[in-house]
């Protein structure tokens, strides 16, 4: 049990805020959310998690509960709780098309080599294993055509003598606004999540959350290991693909098929400030 006084944990915490936060206020910033706009969608997702994850014995919670724990006044926490979430949790939930058809395309044995490489499909035609039967696959209620001329769009397949080819830029992801938006959403959403029940765990903590770091290196050296950890995880991920496909035809029908997973890789370089007068050198480390 940890015996840290609530008071100073959350004072302690409330300090880490603007390391979290900066980035993100950067891309709000970008995208034209304001602040007032901001503070609106805080106060609901902050009684949408209290009652959510901070219930007492499964029971439904009070309006005055939900406001005592979160500082949300008593009229907001009404008009949020009484809010449509339907449209919200299915956002949540969708799957892009387009990520579906790259992700089976590079896991099934049928449309990549042994070495994970996709392989160039027929259009369509008679051959089972065609772009038209791989969308198919994933999807009932979608035109390959639709599919194939986003894709196009996006520069990630190339039609060329009838067969289509995945560009080694799918690997890297979409261009699409709105599929950006998306995955920036889910992707970041669930590292802060795996993050957070790491912090919160009162023992081991439950999942990977590992990083290595580096100060003190030229660009150039920052460069060459930025492209060695884009080939790595790159490989790392193609493998991952493969093995979940095979896993999750494997678990299709299993009463207990209910879980998903995310696991992803990141890279981020900046300059630092200059060493201080004295020509201290900050610790080098690695976790």
């Amino acid at each position: 049990m940890n015996d840290t006084d609530p008071t100073t944990q959350s004072s302690a915490f409330a300090r880490v805020l603007d390391s979290l936060l900066r980035p993100l206020v950067r891309a709000l910033i970008a995208q034209g959310v304001t602040a007032p706009a901001l503070y609106v969608r805080l106060k609901r997702l902050y009684v949408e998690v209290a009652e959510e994850s901070f219930q007492i014995g499964g029971e439904r919670q009070t309006d005055s509960r939900i406001s005592m724990l979160t500082g949300v006044h008593r009229r907001d926490v009404r008009e949020f709780r009484g809010a449509d979430m339907a449209s919200r949790t299915e956002a949540r939930e969708k799957v892009t098309s387009l990520a579906s058809v790259i992700g089976r395309w590079l896991a099934d044995p049928k449309t990549s080599d042994a070495a994970g490489n996709p392989k160039p499909l027929p259009r369509s035609g008679s051959d089972p294993f065609s772009f038209e039967s791989l969308v198919r696959l994933v999807s009932t209620d979608i035109r390959p055509k639709t599919v194939l001329d986003e894709l196009e769009r996006q520069g990630m397949v190339e039609v060329a003598d009838g067969a289509v080819h995945l560009k080694t830029d799918a690997f890297i992801g979409p261009n699409n606004l709105d599929q950006k938006t998306h995955f920036f959403a889910e992707n970041v959403g669930d590292h802060i999540s795996a993050a957070v029940e790491n912090l919160l765990a009162e023992e081991d903590p439950p999942f990977l959350e590992r990083a290595v770091f580096y100060n003190r290196l030229t660009p150039a050296s920052v460069d060459d290991l930025q492209a060695q950890a884009e080939r790595l995880g790159t490989d790392v991920l193609i493998e991952l693909n493969k093995m979940a496909h095979d896993r999750q035809a494997q678990d299709v029908s299993a009463e207990d098929g209910i879980e998903r997973f995310r696991f992803g890789v990141f890279f981020y370089k900046e300059a630092e400030p200059p060493i201080d007068g004295g020509g201290k050198k900050a610790d080098d480390a690695e976790d």
